[in-house]
């Protein structure tokens, strides 16, 4: 990594990204390469303007005229393996365990929350921090990871079953075979995909505030 640190930024409130130039504007080691505010935009943000550290907002509209939020949890691993030395730091209003224990999970470097004030206030030494290698965690995050498993912890899902969910629920118009060749797996594995979805939501996976409208469509686009 040379001396300048380059930021990629996807996130959907424009406020947000002025606030994030504005304190990162005045550090000469860290430069802001590109934003995007629709999850559609990011790879070929990505491709065209390498980063170093990724700012990740985890629900952000998938395009203007698709406003399911972006697969993230499908997303973020398949960004590591195209950018190897790509830092995730995903910056977030929600604070469910079982959503936090997924972005980790996936390979994000940590989950600062966006009323978290302290540290938006000391982005530039988290940014330094996590693509020096290390792991950022707003304190309100990390108490949510330790505490004891919940109701639900016998029946953990897969970072597998994660991505598909996550990918679900960015396409719900989508038929089983466009979600399996985009998974590369085979129809059979997405077509429950209306009661695996209603799950996640239920568990915290999915944030609360997506449509409950666009879960329980979910399985009558079958092929």
């Amino acid at each position: 990594m040379s001396d300048i640190i380059r930021v990629a930024i996807l996130e959907n409130h424009q406020g947000i990204i002025d606030g994030y130039q504005f304190r990162l504007g005045v550090s000469p080691d860290i430069q802001i390469v590109a934003t995007a505010t629709y999850g559609e935009s990011l790879e070929t943000m990505l491709a065209q303007f390498p980063a170093d550290v990724l700012l990740l907002d985890v629900h952000v509209p998938t395009s203007s005229t698709n406003l399911n939020p972006y697969p993230i949890l499908y997303l973020i691993p398949r960004l590591l393996e195209t950018y190897p030395n790509l830092v995730i730091l995903v910056i977030s209003m929600h604070n469910q365990r079982k959503l936090i224990e997924a972005v980790m999970a996936a390979g994000a470097s940590g989950y600062v929350l966006k009323d978290d004030q302290a540290t938006i206030r000391d982005l530039v030494s988290v940014i330094r921090s996590v693509a020096g290698g290390g792991i950022h965690l707003s304190q309100s995050a990390y108490q949510q990871l330790t505490k004891g498993r919940d109701n639900y912890g016998d029946q953990a899902l897969t970072l597998r079953q994660m991505e598909v969910l996550s990918l679900c629920a960015a396409y719900p118009d989508a038929n089983t075979a466009d979600l399996a060749s985009k998974l590369f797996i085979t129809n059979s594995t997405v077509r429950n995909r209306s009661a695996a979805i209603a799950k996640a939501h239920q568990v915290g996976l999915l944030p609360p505030d997506v449509p409950t409208s666009n879960l329980t469509e979910l399985g009558g686009n079958e092929t």
